[in-house]
């Protein structure tokens, strides 16, 4: 069943706010909340993340019937490729190096950025990317 495009990209917005403050913190605490965010979309799909939650219950009802549509799957890459950047954030906040906390958290921040702002998912475009080489390989 398809989605509504404006979850995945409130849920962007919400992201790049979390993860810009992580880079203006160093909150590891913060930074270990999105990368739980990052798990629960890549588990259940974005609409089980706490934001695809928040969305359906405070934003959505307050909109018009959604125009746009697209399957889940890429959604739901895009969050495993969220979730192995803030993983790789937390090692480097927590254990070290402190320039891997920074560089993996600021690419995912950049993602959200360009999916909330612009609507581009590179989680999404990664997935596409991955299918087409693995039909070709068959």
């Amino acid at each position: 069943m398809d989605i509504d495009v404006r979850g995945p990209r409130f849920g962007a917005a919400v992201t790049t706010l979390v993860l810009a403050v992580v880079l203006i913190t160093g909150s590891v605490w913060l930074l270990a909340w999105q990368t739980l965010a990052f798990a629960l979309g890549a588990a259940g799909g974005v609409g089980r993340s706490p934001y695809g939650w928040l969305y359906r219950k405070a934003v959505r009802p307050r909109l018009g019937p959604p125009t746009e549509f697209e399957a889940p799957e890429p959604p739901r890459f895009a969050q495993t490729v969220g979730l192995v950047f803030a993983g790789l954030g937390l090692v480097g906040f927590g254990l070290g190096p402190e320039w891997l906390g920074l560089t993996a958290t600021g690419a995912a921040l950049a993602a959200a950025f360009l999916n909330a702002t612009f609507g581009y998912c590179l989680g999404c475009e990664m997935y596409l990317l991955v299918r087409r080489v693995a039909v070709r390989a068959e």
